[in-house]
């Protein structure tokens, strides 16, 4: 392992201070600003690259099964909230309301969207007749407002940036398979290309989104053992369908309501992306989100050919990956800095010497490995690297979440780890709602799911002493 010394002293140390750790980071790699408006950040250009990224993977899923984009309005009229009584009041506390328009009170407050399920409905309702205009499969990229108590870039903020995709289906059958496998989209792109390894699993009935029959989630270990909720997936079954009239003429001629779906993925992805990869240095990013992917450095550039065979490879790199040339006039030690905390996945230095020996030096941002590459190979070892990068992101994630991943089988044993540990407790659960909140009370966690791959780690709930036939994940959560 090549020396990992701290390059960025501008930069909190983690173990020192986690939360302002995170804080400089997201500030000193340039992804936001705070705004003068309380509760919302700027996104700069930067940070908007990687949801552009992020955006871009995800959208490709969603038109590869079916999905076609939409866009609803920003503004939800208040008696079409007030159809579906468990989604108003699940949203209540949150919703920020529109009263005076034009100067003008409003007959009707609106409300800005929270999310869209109700849209969607209203929408549905008048354009789906009989089951030859199902399945609908609408996804749409938009903003949303929460009114949030306390909030963080990205993690938590009063308006954010994600996906929604809500969908009408003929079956309960075909909706709950669409809710799994939007999940499964879900969980392949965090784990392929983001390299987060995430637990799958459902939501307790405490947990899940306001108005689901079911709420399917993935959970991600952070690198300090909170856990991250990183995506959600909802099977609706025919409720919100029934409030607002959608119904179809089936294949029997009768008069039937559809299924409903919906999941979504927001810019706290990008938060997970940092409190992940992250290190004292700043931003770690995987490749396939990295805005650069590598990063040109040349040495001595004043002298002759440097710049020239600098821009050759550029223009090489080019074909293949994003590619920055840095040809400014700060020192090569600012820049090996300043490309280290936005995170670049690869460095490449290029100087006299090795223009006269056809080669270049490599550098992995992950681990900082050097490789002397001839110039003749770089259009296969950069892929190589940038793979390698990958894995080893995933891999050392996948390690922390392992190690930071405790058993309990009474209660004195949940409370004492965690109290003194960090990360997720696996632990039988009888199914009540008293355990559940008892665990909250005592331990200060919540259940993060109940994971589609179940262990058998007992037969008692370790709060009651009662049968319990379900393994549940539980963690402290941002």
């Amino acid at each position: 392992m090549a020396d990992q010394k701290k390059m960025v002293e501008a930069i909190t140390s983690m173990e020192d201070d986690f939360a302002q750790w995170y804080t400089d980071v997201v500030k000193k790699a340039e992804l936001v600003d705070y705004s003068s408006v309380r509760g919302c950040m700027v996104l700069r250009p930067y940070g908007y690259a990687i949801w552009e990224n992020i955006q871009k993977i995800f959208d490709a899923r969603f038109k590869e099964t079916g999905h076609e984009n939409v866009y609803m309005p920003m503004f939800i009229p208040e008696r079409l909230l007030q159809k579906e009584k468990d989604h108003i009041e699940g949203f209540a506390p949150e919703v920020a309301w529109v009263t005076i328009g034009g100067g003008e009170q409003l007959q009707e407050r609106m409300c800005v969207r929270p999310t869209s399920e109700t849209l969607f409905c209203d929408h549905y309702a008048k354009i789906i007749k009989s089951y030859r205009d199902l399945p609908k499969l609408y996804n749409q990229w938009c903003n949303v407002c929460r009114w949030e108590k306390t909030t963080r870039p990205f993690l938590r903020t009063m308006e954010f940036l994600w996906q929604e995709g809500h969908t009408m289906h003929e079956t309960a059958e075909e909706a709950i398979e669409e809710t799994e496998r939007m999940l499964n989209i879900y969980a392949d792109v965090c784990e392929k290309n983001f390299a987060i390894p995430m637990v799958k699993g459902q939501k307790t009935e405490k947990e899940k989104f306001a108005g689901a029959e079911a709420t399917y989630t993935i959970e991600a270990l952070m690198h300090d053992g909170k856990a991250l909720q990183s995506g959600t997936s909802h099977y609706f079954g025919d409720g919100f369908a029934k409030a607002f009239g959608v119904q179809f003429t089936g294949r029997d001629n009768q008069l039937h309501t559809p299924f409903e779906t919906s999941w979504g993925v927001t810019t706290r992805l990008i938060g997970a992306i940092i409190m992940t990869h992250g290190d004292n240095n700043g931003l770690v990013l995987p490749p396939d989100v990295a805005p650069i992917q590598v990063v040109i450095v040349p040495a001595a550039q004043h002298k002759e050919g440097v710049l020239e065979a600098a821009n050759a490879i550029k223009d090489r790199l080019a074909k293949f990956c994003r590619v920055k040339l840095d040809d400014s006039e700060n020192s090569a030690g600012w820049k090996f800095a300043e490309y280290e905390m936005k995170g670049v996945p690869l460095r490449l230095e290029i100087g006299p010497r090795d223009i006269a020996q056809n080669q270049c030096v490599l550098v992995r941002r992950d681990n900082r490995e050097k490789y002397f590459v001839s110039l003749d190979e770089l259009e296969t070892k950069i892929p190589e690297l940038l793979q390698a990068v990958r894995d080893g992101l995933y891999q050392n994630a996948l390690e922390n979440r392992e190690r930071r991943t405790y058993t309990a089988h009474d209660l004195d044993e949940f409370i004492e780890l965690a109290n003194t540990k960090s990360g997720f407790i696996k632990s039988m659960w009888c199914g009540s709602r008293e355990c559940e909140d008892k665990l909250k009370e005592v331990a200060g966690v919540s259940s993060r799911c109940i994971p589609f791959e179940q262990e058998h780690i007992g037969d008692t709930c370790p709060v009651c002493g009662k049968h319990a036939d379900k393994m549940v994940y539980w963690g402290k959560a941002y």
